[in-house]
């Protein structure tokens, strides 16, 4: 049966006109009902966590459960979710700004702990929500009210680290090509392990060259690719060249499950979490 009609909220839209946001909510909630009708599964069945900034607002405007997180903090919740129920599926939306920044060294641990789960990424390469300033993809040079003179330290390449960590699915996409979001979240959601989606966004309010980067894309062939392979093509985009979307890479990992017991097995054992 069909979830989409209720994954609706009565929450006030209030990302700006034009926000690609908007996109992505549809493409999600297509993905969501897609996978509910394969699984068999309820909406009661997905979970959610957020962080704090524009993408944050997903939470308010996707009537699934979960936990509205702290800044940089939506990987830790999603795998401590899992652990606790591990029958649930489960997805996260962050901003390049929190999972970058203060949730980066939970993105590294995340690849390395292969959790089943997906992380979606807004990659608008700024602090919309707090008026603009650079995050670590913001481009070199790039001014904002706190850097009048220009954003003086490199970007940030997250696929690339993504990919070097062994990250187990490794995507990007572009919103305004709607069927292909929506193609590779669902594959991103079935994926059994660690699934990560970066969502390149521009901002219509803080990034002025929107145009231009959007003449840049293109999209991979669906194959699988050696480390090496994907890194290159991860690369491409410090290069200036086109900019590349699809899936990178994908390779079956041991998945976190299979090496840790859930709180219910604990439970039924006896043990507490110092007794494994």
């Amino acid at each position: 049966m069909s979830i989409k009609k209720n994954l609706d909220t009565d929450a006030e839209m209030t990302w700006c006109p034009g926000c690609n946001n908007f996109i992505l909510l549809s493409a999600v909630k297509n993905a969501l009902d897609t996978i509910s009708e394969e699984k068999n599964i309820r909406r009661e069945d997905f979970s959610m966590a957020s962080g704090i900034g524009c993408h944050g607002k997903m939470f308010d405007y996707l009537n699934v459960g979960g936990v509205y997180s702290l800044h940089g903090r939506v990987l830790p919740t999603l795998v401590g979710t899992k652990i606790g129920n591990p029958s649930l599926e489960v997805i996260g939306f962050g901003g390049d700004g929190d999972t970058y920044s203060e949730g980066m060294s939970h993105f590294i641990h995340a690849s390395r702990f292969n959790p089943d789960i997906t992380m979606v990424v807004h990659n608008n390469r700024v602090f919309a929500l707090t008026t603009g300033q650079a995050t670590p993809t913001s481009e070199e040079g790039f001014e904002s009210k706190a850097q009048p003179e220009g954003h003086s330290d490199p970007a940030l390449n997250p696929l690339e680290i993504a990919v070097a960590n062994g990250t187990s699915f490794v995507a990007r996409v572009n919103p305004r090509d709607f069927g292909k979001t929506q193609e590779i979240l669902e594959k991103a959601m079935k994926w059994d392990g660690f699934s990560y989606v970066d969502v390149i966004m521009p901002c219509r309010k803080y990034t002025q060259n929107i145009e231009e980067v959007n003449e840049k894309f293109y999209w991979l062939e669906d194959k699988d690719r050696t480390r090496d392979e994907a890194l290159e093509k991860t690369r491409e985009w410090d290069r200036g060249e086109k900019l590349p979307l699809g899936i990178f890479y994908r390779k079956k990992k041991r998945v976190m499950s299979e090496r840790k017991k859930s709180l219910s097995e604990l439970r039924e054992d006896g043990k507490g979490w110092h007794q494994t």
